[in-house]
């Protein structure tokens, strides 16, 4: 019933946010001959904070359609490597023939970005995917909505994704291949490599685990003592709701992107607040291009989709309740995953020091886990001042956690060669 209401609620504020949109749109820009009416950037800002709290966020588009190598402007070539229900692989990669980029250097390093399923589309990832485009082929988890899967298609469960991330990597082939997880997405790609490993197929040239939940027990956070303060039932009763008819699951149990929305305004109100007043000053002052770059930044943050029941419940159960992963003791299937399996790759793991989602330490453990690679093969980078979204978008990212990345997928690529 609460997920009813709020698609009411979001078929009431539509004309509002469209009659929003459409008084800014007819305020701002120089062509506009209403923009020089005294008074209109006041009513255009105006207008358009409206219409950017009450509008819907659909997906945004990645927009990475260009990298800028050696001066030259090369377009980017994005298609779908591989399609399953509840995830795309996306493949992004530059058209180096068609722009008359040599193609006789050995073939660049690719690079697999899991993202999480937690809330957010993988686009929030973007900068990322813009980053490793200059040097590297890039692959991309990107999910779908559960809401928009059909109930025929089945339930998907946190074992599930680590068997897909498996068949990903099959298809993708581990020869030169580098696995970069985020958040949530720590724990099934660790898994998912710890089974290749096991199993005695060719593992990944390197795993970068980037503020996940690899062991929840250090520092916990916010987020870890809510999961260990309420039973499996509550939020099962409480954050668990049918999906309505007009979607294509309708009736397919999940959580609510709504629900989770609330949550990350609740636990960070300054980034959604801070946004939203970004844009409107910037239309305030009549900077139209500052004002569509922070929208796209709301965009982005705001658009969230719904997650499998199943596959939410497990991860709190699995991860953040009995941590059967720190403990040794998950099964996906009948396999025990063995991360001390594990030879051969290289594993660097990156934390914020003021993450408040993955505490200090978790993310490292993995290193304890791993305790079948040689020292040498193994690194640990905490970036001070760093909050958990700063791990992967804005300063940090571009000048401490991509270098470390850069530098490690360039050494281990020269060493295979």
């Amino acid at each position: 019933m609460l997920y009813q209401i709020v698609e009411y609620q979001r078929a009431l504020l539509a004309p509002w946010a469209a009659c929003a949109a459409e008084v800014t749109n007819a305020l701002v820009g120089p062509d506009s001959a209403l923009a020089h009416f005294p008074g209109a950037r006041c009513v255009a800002a105006a207008s358009g904070l409206l219409w950017s709290l009450a509008k819907a966020y659909p997906k945004p588009a990645f927009g990475v359609t260009s990298v800028n190598l050696d001066g030259r402007v090369i377009p980017v070539i994005e298609e779908v490597a591989l399609e399953r229900p509840f995830c795309r692989l996306r493949h992004f990669f530059h058209d180096r023939v068609g722009n008359c980029v040599p193609t006789g250097p050995p073939e660049r390093p690719v690079v697999l970005v899991c993202a999480p399923l937690a809330g957010h589309h993988a686009v929030l990832l973007h900068e990322v995917v813009e980053s490793l485009l200059l040097d590297h082929d890039v692959y991309l988890t990107d999910w779908n909505d559960a809401r928009r899967v059909p109930l025929a298609e089945g339930p998907f469960h946190l074992d599930d994704d680590v068997l897909q991330l498996r068949a990903f990597i099959r298809h993708i082939g581990a020869h030169d291949l580098h696995v970069l997880a985020v958040c949530q997405a720590t724990v099934p790609a660790l898994a998912t490599v710890s089974l290749l490993a096991s199993a005695g197929e060719s593992p990944p040239k390197s795993l970068i685990l980037m503020g996940g939940p690899i062991d929840a027990r250090r520092s916990p956070t916010a987020i870890d003592r809510l999961a260990t303060c309420h039973p499996l039932a509550w939020f099962q009763h409480n954050l668990i709701h049918p999906v309505p008819e007009q979607y294509p699951g309708a009736g397919r149990k999940v959580y609510p992107g709504f629900l989770q929305h609330a949550g990350l305004v609740a636990a960070h109100p300054d980034r959604l607040v801070g946004r939203h007043w970004d844009y409107y000053v910037d239309l305030l002052r009549g900077d139209v291009d500052s004002a569509r770059a922070h929208q796209r930044d709301c965009d982005v943050y705001n658009a969230v989709l719904d997650i499998p029941a199943e596959f939410y419940l497990d991860t709190i159960q699995t991860v953040f309740q009995e941590f059967r992963l720190a403990r040794g003791r998950w099964r996906v299937g009948d396999q025990l995953v063995r991360p001390q399996d594990i030879h051969g790759t290289a594993l660097l793991t990156i934390e914020g020091e003021a993450d408040d989602i993955s505490g200090r330490g978790q993310t490292h453990a993995a290193h304890d886990l791993c305790r079948g690679m040689a020292a040498c093969y193994r690194r640990q980078l905490t970036l001070r001042d760093c909050g958990h979204y700063d791990l992967f978008s804005g300063q940090h990212w571009r000048t401490e956690a991509y270098p470390a990345i850069h530098d490690l997928i360039r050494n281990h690529a020269d060493a295979a060669r």
